[in-house]
């Protein structure tokens, strides 16, 4: 168990809000039309896995008090999506391994919904994407956040643990984590300037970079990326609620932008 002492709250200074274009500007052809564009590195829509125990060759599964499962969308809406159940602090990870992402980093892309975000302890710190490689120890949380309870909500965040910046989520107040609701996410690495960036949807788009983070006063350097987990992760004990459910579709991790 993480010690909630050990997280960070920061305020907007750490990270931008932007307002506008960004993300839509980009939303290009989705789904299972992006496995076929130059530069994908890993895509999943899991169409063509059976109901039931989420299980694949193309990608492993990493799991504690928490399970990953296929289902149907829903009635009339078609494809399928994988079904991440947590029970308190658990996780539950899709976990690609091996990933030959080029010198110029990449980007990655999913569609999730979150049926509840924590409401207690006071700092609950959740994760929903998380990568690591060689060359830095730090464990880059491009997707994540924290119940804030000075504004009494769930606030987006980019985040690292690990290396020489410390545990750390930098939040900002006009990124809500809004719950039971579908949303594109997507995020990108770009290890030539150590920055990290965050689209939620339209309208939120966050940064963290080599020197305006949300850790120790040192350098914030990206490893050289190999495994990317996507999923849930939660790390104090005692949440309310009791448990958490997230559905997500389309991921892609290629070396363009590919929009939603």
């Amino acid at each position: 168990m993480k010690p909630i002492g050990l997280l960070t709250a920061v305020s907007a200074l750490t990270l931008s809000l932007l307002a506008g274009s960004g993300a839509a500007g980009a939303a290009v052809a989705s789904g299972a039309r992006d496995c076929a564009r130059p530069g994908v590195l890993f895509c999943e829509n899991f169409d063509r896995l059976p109901v039931g125990g989420a299980s694949s060759l193309d990608w492993g599964i990493d799991t504690r008090n928490g399970t990953l499962t296929v289902e149907r969308r829903g009635a009339g809406r078609g494809g399928k999506v994988l079904h991440v159940r947590t029970v308190d602090n658990g996780r539950a990870f899709l976990r690609v391994d091996d990933l030959a992402v080029p010198p110029g980093g990449f980007y990655g892309r999913m569609r999730l919904r979150v049926d509840a975000f924590p409401t207690a302890p006071d700092w609950a710190h959740f994760t929903l994407v998380e990568a690591t490689g060689p060359g830095s120890a730090e464990i880059v949380r491009p997707v994540g956040g924290q119940y804030v309870p000075t504004v009494d909500r769930n606030l987006w965040g980019i985040g690292a643990d690990g290396g020489p910046t410390g545990d750390w989520t930098a939040w900002t107040e006009s990124a809500p984590a809004v719950a039971d609701t579908w949303q594109c996410v997507e995020w990108r690495l770009d290890p030539a300037t150590n920055t990290v960036t965050t689209w939620i949807g339209d309208d939120i788009t966050l940064t963290a970079d080599e020197d305006s983070h949300g850790g120790n006063q040192v350098p914030f350097v990206l490893p050289a990326v190999d495994t990317v987990k996507i999923g849930w992760q939660l790390y104090q004990g005692g949440t309310t609620p009791a448990g958490f459910d997230l559905w997500i579709d389309d991921i892609a991790l290629s070396s363009q932008r590919l929009g939603c």
